[in-house]
């Protein structure tokens, strides 16, 4: 199957062996990886999609030799508008601020999130003046943590701050300590899970790990407090995949504590997402030379969580 995207334009796709048997949707999703599934269940239903000789929906099972037509309308230009949303800013100067995220901000806009996320956030509180590497959507933005995850990260100012701090994290010399509730207790009370991460070919939405054609990932854990069913743990990472703390400890048998994609679904606690903070970060200033590193207080949550230990973790 070759798959050129290009958006707004209606194309034909054959369905070759290996995709036999697939949903309409999930073909669709593998020819243009950046939509999702939803995105084409919305497409099918509207009639943007056919198969000479069928009737399809998104449930409808291609098979092999069929001509699945589709037209992807044209991406509507978004304008993402600063807001005044409050921020926790643990320092600032003239290239960059760092700022500790609360629970439930996704960090940039994308589609469904468009307002309350922390570029909306960043854009009031910088007034603009934000660095553009990263393109309209995602300006000031050089690394990101998920939305349930809560902690430190650094927005930058302007395209040198941007550039410097980027080679950084490229070249892994961040520091980035997390903290976390696990389920169950680790054996040891230190370890290294270094596992190769890739996109879950079963599910999109998750990550999974070891995958031989994976990106190479190194998570170090260090147990500080063990409980009847939960372990608090500290993590530090060498390299900063998409869900690499998540996906590292489910695949040691010990998924942070009420994670949604790689935990499981029951929780005897009503948390929002998974139990991670994002605690320490530290790097070299972009212009001054100098390390610095900032410590995000632990949300009151998290907080709470550790004061009932004795009669709940």
């Amino acid at each position: 199957m070759q798959a050129k995207q290009e958006i707004g334009l209606e194309q034909a796709f054959e369905v070759t062996a290996e995709y036999e048997g697939s949903r309409l949707d999930k073909f669709l999703s593998v020819i243009y990886p950046d939509l999702s599934r939803a995105f084409f269940q919305k497409l099918i239903k509207s009639g943007q999609v056919s198969i000479p000789g069928s009737t399809v929906k998104p449930s409808y099972t291609v098979k092999e030799g069929e001509l699945v037509s589709v037209r992807v309308p044209p991406a509507v230009q978004v304008q993402i508008e600063p807001e005044n949303i409050p921020l926790d800013v643990l320092y600032e100067d003239d290239d960059l601020l760092v700022v500790n995220k609360p629970k439930g901000m996704v960090v940039h806009p994308a589609p469904g999130h468009y307002t309350g996320t922390l570029v909306n956030a960043v854009m009031y509180h910088c007034k603009n003046q934000l660095s553009g590497i990263n393109g309209e959507i995602r300006p000031g933005i050089v690394h990101r943590i998920d939305k349930d995850t809560t902690g430190s990260l650094a927005v930058c100012k302007n395209d040198y701050a941007h550039s410097k701090l980027a080679a950084q994290l490229k070249e892994h010399s961040v520091t980035r300590r997390y903290r976390g509730i696990v389920i169950g207790c680790p054996k040891e009370d230190t370890g290294t899970i270094c596992s190769r991460i890739a996109r879950d070919p079963n599910n999109r939405l998750k990550m999974a790990c070891p995958l031989p054609n994976g990106k190479h990932a190194v998570t170090h854990y260090r147990v500080l407090e063990r409980y009847r069913k939960h372990s608090y743990l500290e993590f530090t990472l060498e390299t900063g995949r998409t869900h690499q703390i998540r996906v590292h400890l489910a695949s040691i048998g010990h998924p942070l504590l009420a994670d949604p994609l790689y935990g499981t679904s029951k929780c005897s606690f009503r948390l929002q997402g998974q139990c991670l903070h994002a605690m320490t970060l530290g790097f070299i200033h972009p212009r001054t030379g100098t390390y610095m590193e900032f410590a995000a207080p632990l949300p009151e949550y998290f907080e709470t969580l550790l004061a009932s230990k004795a009669s709940s973790l």
